[in-house]
């Protein structure tokens, strides 16, 4: 077991379920990317740079890209709670897979050309 899936053990099965969705999504995207607790929450690191990180908390789920893709998707994010680097959800209204693998493929290009 990795240190991730001891972290995801911890939580309660049905935010664990979203949050390994969340998980697998990105992982098919980019299989090299490193799995990494970053910030005290799961997350990945891309040639060596933070490419998101993802946690359940008390009241919703959170998913962190940082601030460039919130930005550049405002208006495909606009049923969810944002804030700089954030989106919070909850398990009835999760991000859809699109619109999560559009959000990766913003930071791969933003780390690339970094």
């Amino acid at each position: 077991m990795s240190v991730i899936d001891d972290y995801l053990k911890k939580i309660d099965p049905p935010e664990r379920a979203e949050l390994e969705r969340i998980r697998s999504i990105v992982k098919q995207m980019v299989p090299d990317a490193e799995e990494v607790i970053a910030y005290g929450m799961p997350g990945f690191k891309y040639r060596g740079k933070y490419l998101l990180g993802y946690n359940a908390l008390k009241d919703h789920l959170s998913l962190f890209p940082t601030s460039e893709p919130i930005e550049q998707l405002a208006g495909k994010l606009s049923d969810f709670k944002l804030s700089r680097g954030t989106i919070r959800f909850q398990l009835d209204h999760p991000i859809p897979e699109d619109l999560i693998k559009e959000i990766v493929a913003i930071r791969l290009k933003a780390i690339s050309t970094a």
